[in-house]
């Protein structure tokens, strides 16, 4: 047994002694080859013929490991060839392929911006306010188009194009040739790709826009008018519509005016409306005005739709909202002199601390929504109407402002300015009762909360708003009157009613005081009287 272990023992030895010297003679004859392939032709030829081996069984045996072994020897760097080392690695022109390409991406995108008008919302101001910007039944434009909760409304959008096709006796070809035409207009008025072919897009563009056109006319002219039924559960002023209507101002469904401008040129020959499209989606939008009062749109549009006609109906209505005065009215000169401390003091006390100083609140009786006036002591506010849908409205209109390079931050400045006169039900109350503010929500906290939460993120410097006098010589006087010793007597010494109950007791006191003393004195000098 001893015998038959040892002879198992020598043949294990055997195998691996002949392992051993086929893998050294496989690295020699990989080597060999390399050495062979960088001489000239003819040495490697003679060389080859030479080593190659004369029993063709063999052959395979002797390749496979060498050329396993001569891939790691490569790689490993011990036989490396100097004109190697001095040739530029292959993956260096890749990467400057790759930046090049980059950086023409970025210059690209630098000269898009020039057009855009229709952004996505930031994600900075978006943050826990989705519903605020995002619509809940109807998608207009590219960045919410398809999605689920949103397609119901497009089967709507086709039955609104065939009514459109029926009425003017057209042709749909008509109205994608037109849209066809400024596609690519169309197209840098969105921020980013637009992952949709070129029959899609215009195909998108063409519906959204024929669906808020057939909108525009039918507030006008009544939806029955224009061949849908009294119970449409769209095309009429019940159900839905106020929910759509807050869509539409929203500022990531947008559409380019100029293509509304073009649809609504080519039914116009088939219209009973002689008004233009810029007054007829005003007056849809009216009842989201934040006012009540008198409009008038003939003097409120105050610039021209050619030369702006890349905005959207949410640029149009902020700018009903403006008025020649606050355009021209300019934010106050920055002094460099001047350090942030006293910049800071610009931002103005609320409501109850003002009244504390001696400031009164009235409303002013005019249609100018932003015309808010310091005079004498007293700060004039128009009236604000406040509903369900101006938080997203003072949200779409703040949004579109911190993004559009173009236009001012007057929206901005005016809900900022409120904010600041807004810290509780209590402030609310004053100004209720001044008429300054009237809403619909549920309480007094509500409307508080509104505006607390409006600007939260906003990015705003006080000292280039529109306000920015306004707010200085509010400061200025509260400042005042606030070291003045009236004001001192009364928050120091009459903060609370049983101070004033104390002082009038005090007072009466002394007053019957002096008249014992002065009676004791009299009769001591005149007894007989």
């Amino acid at each position: 047994m001893a015998f038959i272990r040892k002879a198992r023992r020598w043949r294990v030895n055997l195998h691996v002694y002949a392992f051993t010297r086929m893998i050294r003679g496989g690295v020699r004859s990989g080597r060999r080859n390399r050495i062979i392939s960088n001489a000239s032709p003819e040495i490697s030829e003679h060389r080859r013929q030479q080593h190659q081996p004369q029993d063709h069984h063999v052959l395979p045996l002797q390749q496979g490991p060498s050329e396993a072994l001569q891939i790691v020897v490569k790689n490993d760097g011990a036989e490396n060839d100097p004109e190697d080392e001095l040739r530029p690695p292959e993956s260096e022109p890749r990467r400057i392929i790759s930046i090049k390409k980059k950086l023409k991406q970025a210059c690209n995108a630098e000269r898009s911006w020039a057009k855009l008008t229709i952004y996505r919302i930031p994600h900075y101001l978006k943050d826990g306010e989705n519903k605020a910007y995002v619509p809940q039944i109807v998608s207009l434009g590219p960045y919410h188009h398809g999605k689920k909760r949103l397609r119901q409304m497009d089967q709507h959008k086709l039955r609104c194009l065939h009514h459109i096709l029926t009425r003017t006796n057209h042709q749909i070809g008509l109205y994608l040739d037109s849209v066809k035409e400024v596609e690519e207009r169309a197209r840098a008025c969105y921020e980013g790709p637009i992952s949709m072919s070129s029959d899609e897009f215009v195909e998108m563009m063409v519906l959204d826009g024929c669906f808020v056109i057939e909108l525009f006319q039918g507030v006008q002219v009544e939806f029955e008018t224009l061949g849908y039924p009294s119970n449409d559960p769209v095309f009429s002023m019940r159900g839905l519509m106020h929910t759509i209507q807050r869509d539409m101002i929203m500022l990531e469904n947008q559409i380019p005016f100029f293509i509304l401008d073009r649809l609504y040129r080519l039914q116009l020959a088939h219209l009973e409306l002689n008004e233009d499209l810029a007054t007829l989606a005003l007056l849809f939008f009216d009842h989201m005005r934040p006012t009540d009062a008198t409009n008038d749109y003939s003097n409120r549009l105050e610039f021209s739709l050619p030369n702006q006609s890349e905005l959207h109906c949410l640029a149009l209505f902020r700018q009903s909202l403006l008025h020649s005065d606050v355009i021209r009215m300019k934010p106050k000169e920055e002094d460099p002199k001047e350090d942030s401390s006293q910049k800071q003091q610009q931002l103005i006390h609320c409501v109850t601390e003002l009244r504390e100083a001696g400031i009164k609140f009235s409303r002013r009786e005019t249609d100018k929504f932003l015309d808010i006036q310091f005079e004498g002591g007293s700060l004039q506010i128009p009236q604000l109407v406040i509903h369900d849908g101006t938080r997203s409205l003072f949200l779409n209109l703040i949004a579109f402002e911190q993004c559009h390079f173009k236009c001012g931050n007057e929206i901005t400045s005016y809900v900022i300015f409120m904010d600041n006169l807004i810290n509780s039900p209590k402030d609310i109350r004053h100004l209720h009762d001044r008429g300054i503010i009237e809403h619909w929500l549920g309480s007094n906290t509500e409307v508080a909360d509104l505006f607390n939460g409006l600007c939260q993120e906003v990015v705003f410097d006080i000292n280039r708003s529109y306000l920015s006098t306004v707010s200085a010589e509010v400061t200025e006087y509260s400042g005042h009157r606030r070291y003045g010793w009236a004001f001192l007597l009364k928050h120091k010494y009459f903060g609370n009613p049983w101070s004033i109950i104390s002082f009038i007791a005090a007072l009466v006191l002394l007053l019957l005081t002096f008249t014992q003393t002065f009676y004791a004195v009299y009769s001591y000098h005149r007894p007989g009287s």
